[in-house]
């Protein structure tokens, strides 16, 4: 046995060298994954590529990156409505099976996109809210295949320079304020803050989900790029929350038990084929004791199906099939009338229980795939059951809105570091710094900011901040990052996954405001600053904004690409003082494509 005063042998000091060494190794490893907390500045961004970087760190202190001077050229005028991983152009290379060349598909490095992408001839700035939400600009969004082909359902018309929304649909050709009314008679917890966020598939130009905002509930609509070419280039012009997207191979970007309700007017999704993969994912991200509301076929069979060229048995025939999915997934009809049908999702475990029995379709999700687990992951047919750990998720354990806002959300627990204390820090540090930015950015907070994206939420305090603003916000959470996103639902905001090494799931001049805090010191290691900044430009409206709250050493640098870009910055600092950070209050200008290639 050694002695208390014994000094180590040399065999001790090299193990102690070996072991520390090893240490190091695995420090500098993990810091290199999550943008360099152990190892030097110099080491954290040494490998990346922002063109002709002139060297200047020092050991001793960290000066600002920087970049020579760039000038980014015009995209051709084809581009003026680029989406690059929903590409028109690009979609015979994929599989037509399930429609799944509409999914994100998105271009690789070499075929990426270094111009700046152009509005239409004639564009000007958006009509502002709330008139926006019943006419815009003809041509801002100029395309005629909806009015030609839904001329009779009134989703809108033309009338001189601007295009009309009368709120017709394909199942309310009489106006969607009196088809929602007759929904709420249907769920009475449309009325008391009960719901507040839902989902609209298969959105047309998301009449339903404007109609709601009136009423206190947020809707994500969502519809592919398709041939009806700019349903959701025309929500977000009228300053409805939309966004590019498909029910078909992959899950819905969004965590598990996110929405309250989710709704379908003959969005023409085939409920009942491939197993109910379809309304599986539906139960996935609807909240237990949501509804899922469908009105189309195969609801009202008997009056409607000559309308529906089909015949009343096959009809008949749908609708018990489309009864006995749902049944097993979990939900019960809970009210019907005329067009419309409601299920809700069943919250007690009684049902749940069942699907472990053998041969029992669908399954029970035992793959080890986690619930919230949703950017590139396959659809599979099988069940997510709720978490019994999580019985505050259920609808109506919640805080009605808008006590709900400023709730804590019991998911924020399974979040590292996630407490009660650390929501209410976040909370404060969002109310401190949105007054900073009004002081910054008057325009905030008036009808001249509509759409709002935060790039990089944790817990949507920035959305949070916002709320008496006549604006909404779409909180994206990295695909990187640790899942807060369901804390955002649960406080009942909306928002998605996303990579920001990638594109966006929007059309070009869609967003007012950008707001990112950090994103670049979390994220430079894997994307090039180049390409997230050209992204934003693309989502960014002429005379729309972007707030770039980020670390010294990148401020300089990004404020060069933004010149590139046709960008007025100028640099201030945040709401501390602190000489770390700086924040920059961008301008994108407007400007029209020099030549019509």
């Amino acid at each position: 046995m050694k002695q208390e005063d014994e000094q180590p042998n040399q065999q001790d000091k090299n193990y102690r060298g070996v072991s520390t060494a090893l240490v190091l190794i695995v420090l500098c490893g993990i810091s290199f994954s999550f943008g360099g907390i152990f190892c030097s500045q110099k080491y954290r961004y040494g490998m990346l590529d922002f063109g002709n970087v002139i060297p200047s760190l020092k050991a001793e202190a960290v000066v600002p990156l920087q970049i020579k001077a760039v000038s980014f050229p015009e995209c051709n005028s084809t581009f003026q409505d680029y989406t690059p991983c929903t590409d028109p152009k690009r979609w015979k290379r994929y599989k037509r099976h399930r429609f799944s060349f509409l999914e994100r598909h998105c271009p690789p490095v070499f075929e990426r996109q270094e111009c700046l992408v152009p509005p239409p001839d004639g564009y000007k700035s958006p009509i502002r809210w709330p008139k926006s939400r019943d006419e815009c600009w003809y041509r801002n969004v100029p395309y005629d295949w909806i009015n030609k082909q839904k001329s009779n359902q009134h989703w809108l018309k033309k009338e001189g320079d601007k295009f009309l929304f009368p709120g017709g649909g394909t199942m309310f050709p009489n106006g969607v304020s009196r088809y929602v009314d007759l929904m709420q008679d249907l769920i009475p917890a449309m009325k008391d803050g009960t719901i507040r966020t839902a989902i609209d598939t298969g959105c047309g130009v998301a009449s339903w989900g404007g109609d709601l905002l009136d009423r206190g509930i947020l809707t994500v609509s969502l519809a592919p790029r398709d041939n009806h070419e700019a349903q959701v280039q025309f929500a977000l012009e009228r300053g409805i929350p939309a966004m590019l997207g498909i029910i078909s191979t992959q899950r819905l970007p969004f965590p598990s038990n996110s929405f309250d309700m989710a709704h379908c007017s003959r969005c023409l999704i085939p409920w009942t084929e491939y197993g109910g993969v379809y309304l599986l994912e539906i139960h996935r991200i609807l909240r237990t004791g949501g509804f899922w509301v469908l009105s189309g076929p195969p609801i009202n069979y008997l009056r409607r199906s000559k309308g529906w060229n089909s015949t009343i048995d096959e009809q008949r025939s749908n609708y018990e099939k489309l009864q006995e999915l749902l049944t097993s997934m979990c939900f019960k009809l809970y009210n019907k009338k005329g067009d419309i049908a409601v299920w809700q999702k069943l919250s007690n475990n009684s049902c749940y229980t069942k699907l472990e029995a053998p041969n029992n379709y669908p399954p029970k999700c035992d793959d080890g795939t986690e619930p919230d687990s949703a950017w590139y992951t396959p659809m599979r047919p099988c069940l997510v059951v709720p978490d019994q750990k999580h019985k505050k998720l259920a609808l109506n354990s919640l805080a009605k809105w808008p006590e709900r806002l400023h709730s804590y959300p019991d998911r924020i627990g399974d979040v590292r570091g996630g407490s009660r204390s650390a929501f209410k820090r976040d909370d404060s540090k969002w109310e401190t710094r949105v007054k900073h930015y009004k002081k910054l950015l008057p325009s905030l907070g008036t009808n001249k900011i509509r759409n709002v994206m935060d790039m990089n939420t944790v817990y949507g305090g920035f959305a949070a901040a916002l709320i008496d603003y006549p604006l909404w916000v779409m909180n994206v959470a990295s695909s990187y990052s640790s899942n807060t996103l369901p804390a955002v639902y649960d406080r009942g905001l909306i928002g998605t996954y996303h990579d920001w090494c990638e594109a966006f799931s929007t059309y070009p001049r869609t967003y007012d405001l950008l707001h990112l805090d950090g994103l670049f010191t979390a994220e430079s290691h894997r994307c090039e600053m180049k390409y997230v900044l050209l992204e934003m430009d693309r989502v960014l409206r002429p005379f729309g904004y972007a707030i770039i709250q980020e670390s010294t050493y990148f401020i300089d640098a990004i404020a060069t690409i933004a010149k590139g870009m046709r960008w007025g910055c100028r640099k201030e600092n945040n709401e501390r003082g602190d000489g770390n950070e700086k924040i920059l209050i961008c301008q994108k200008k407007l400007w029209h494509a020099s030549s019509k290639i």
